[in-house]
């Protein structure tokens, strides 16, 4: 419980990390200047989505470990092109995710560590958590990074119309995970890429 759990703050620290960087490098500092441009998860942590949320899914023994970190503050106003800095920038949480699961996917591969060591748990954790957070932070529904994937190629006006239901986000996102979301779509999808990265 302990491995999963450490493992999902950092997985999800980098993936706030890569937004921040994303965005500075496309010259806006606001992530900098609001102290989130680091690694450190004292500075992403959102009590209930870092802590509360992954502790009661591991305590339960949930498949699956996932929640959010506070949101790293971006102006899309100081990109040259804000449409193509809103695209790379909420591409870049997920990148990270998936570089991060090849990684660890890379090392696990080494035998270095035997199984079910402790070691061997926390790569094995990494791969299915980074792949969970990416693909879920994919779909298409604010404030998920696919919601700024897709406004950045939607034109003008029809992705202002888009974002206005970014207050019915959650609400449609509970929807969706009701539905069967994890275990219909997500899970057969990480243990997809699990088989592909370990098969490498």
């Amino acid at each position: 419980m302990f491995i999963s759990i450490f493992v999902f703050i950092l997985v999800l620290s980098v993936h706030e990390f890569a937004h921040g960087y994303a965005a500075y490098r496309l010259g806006d500092t606001t992530a900098r200047d609001a102290g989130r441009l680091t690694l450190n998860p004292l500075a992403h942590i959102d009590p209930v989505g870092t802590v509360m949320l992954p502790a009661m899914l591991a305590i339960t023994h949930s498949p699956v470990i996932f929640g959010w970190a506070k949101p790293v503050p971006i102006d899309p106003r100081n990109f040259k092109d804000p449409a193509k800095g809103m695209l790379l920038t909420s591409l870049a949480g997920p990148a990270s995710n998936f570089l991060l699961a090849f990684l660890f996917g890379m090392i696990l591969r080494t035998h270095l560590f035997a199984a079910y060591s402790a070691l061997w748990s926390f790569l094995v954790s990494g791969i299915m958590i980074s792949l969970v957070l990416g693909i879920f932070n994919l779909v298409p529904i604010p404030p998920l990074d696919g919601s700024g994937i897709l406004a950045a190629l939607l034109p003008p006006k029809a992705a202002v119309k888009f974002m206005l239901m970014r207050k019915y986000g959650f609400i449609v996102l509970i929807g969706l995970l009701y539905l069967g979301l994890f275990d219909r779509v997500i899970l057969p999808l990480v243990r997809f890429l699990t088989k592909v990265i370990l098969s490498l």
